[in-house]
């Protein structure tokens, strides 16, 4: 799973996080269905909201939701799941970005792909989801060329930017392929007055994504010497973060000038989920769920170099072995207790918390009056219009 959209589901209601899941498997199982069980790697949080978004434009009826099988990721829980044009098409776009990220690790020879061989069959696997995804989409009326032209330009444009060149034209690329993606929602869903505010919430969405991927690896491409948007146009973080709201705000205002049958989901992610990603991109992001801890296990006070002593660890008679490690993990991840609550680690025995209360909320998720417009938590300043 991947995307800068990752909402904790403490700032969901019950129907919204259903909802929030159901496109998400949608998602999932519209790659199997239509390209093979491995298609399934691409699936990710960002590539759902195309479905979200087609989903918003028309009226539900019962043949948008299926009922899945058992899948260890739900708990081995069956679950009702998103289907249709809107999930292929989110399904088409995640294969061919995903083949674009591909491409782009090879260039850059990370990691195991500085291995020929293993870079050789990575361009093969690219390349094959850029032949599925283009079918799909033609299946769809959508042309996944413009997806292919921007990731073919955006290597031309890193290799020519340099100090002083303005960050947005690196940014380009990325923004022309979700403008196209987001728009051609409108059209599934009949809509074609929605196509121009969703072609520019689109612009933006990508403008924020390749923003907050390169704050996000910016450190890491230092240590590496990969390339990095920020480092190589001698951009500021303090710019990267003006550039980061402005996008956020302007997604608001697109928004608003759209026609949605039910907009719920769709406020939820684009309107506040987007600002908590650029706070936790930025490092201005907190969590009230995360439980305080005090004695020898409390961390150390701010600005104090010494704390209270580490737990110490269990005595080496209490650690699994490898094999007996491995399969209690399988074991954990089958039942998904390492993503909820609190459970034993395989093999030091050590407890852990899970996936899901690592979340960044605010203080006011368990408290603040809910507005009726986006069913979620409305929180310190917003100013995407609903009543708050």
């Amino acid at each position: 799973m991947f995307g800068i959209v990752r909402p904790c589901t403490h700032r969901l209601s019950e129907g919204l996080k259903s909802e929030w899941m159901a496109h998400l498997c949608g998602l999932c199982l519209a790659l199997r269905a239509d390209h093979g069980q491995f298609a399934r790697v691409v699936t990710n949080y960002d590539g759902l909201i195309v479905s979200v978004l087609t989903e918003a434009q028309t009226e539900r009826t019962p043949a948008s939701r299926r009922t899945a099988g058992p899948c260890p990721l739900r708990a081995m829980r069956t679950a009702p799941v998103a289907r249709g044009e809107g999930a292929r098409l989110a399904a088409a776009v995640s294969l061919v970005l995903a083949s674009a990220k591909i491409r782009d690790h090879v260039v850059d020879r990370d990691g195991v792909l500085a291995r020929r061989p293993v870079a050789a069959a990575a361009r093969k696997v690219a390349a094959g989801w850029d032949r599925a995804g283009a079918r799909t989409g033609a299946e769809l009326g959508f042309d996944t060329a413009v997806l292919l032209d921007a990731v073919d330009r955006q290597a031309g444009i890193e290799a020519l930017a340099g100090p002083g060149t303005p960050l947005l034209t690196v940014t380009e690329p990325t923004e022309t392929a979700t403008a196209a993606a987001f728009a051609h929602t409108a059209v599934l869903a009949g809509r074609p007055e929605n196509i121009p505010p969703l072609a520019e919430a689109g612009r933006l969405f990508g403008r924020l994504a390749h923003l907050l991927d390169a704050v996000e690896d910016r450190e890491a491409d230092a240590a590496s010497g990969s390339w990095n948007p920020l480092t190589a146009t001698g951009t500021s973080l303090a710019e990267a973060r003006r550039l980061a709201d402005d996008a956020v705000h302007g997604v608001r205002l697109a928004l608003r000038d759209a026609r949605f049958v039910d907009d719920k989901l769709v406020h939820v992610l684009l309107a506040h989920e987007l600002r908590n990603s650029v706070n936790r991109a930025f490092g201005t992001a907190s969590c009230s769920h995360q439980p305080e801890l005090s004695g020898p296990y409390a961390p150390p006070p701010p600005g104090g170099p010494y704390g209270p002593p580490a737990p110490p660890e269990p005595p080496r008679r209490d650690r699994r072995g490898l094999i007996a490690g491995c399969l209690v993990w399988a074991g954990l991840a089958c039942t998904c207790q390492m993503c909820c609550g609190t459970f034993e680690d395989p093999w030091s025995r050590q407890r852990r918390e899970g996936l899901c209360s690592q979340c960044d909320c605010g203080d006011c998720c368990d408290s603040c009056d809910c507005c009726s417009n986006c069913d979620g938590c409305c929180c310190d300043g917003c100013d995407c219009g609903c009543d708050c």
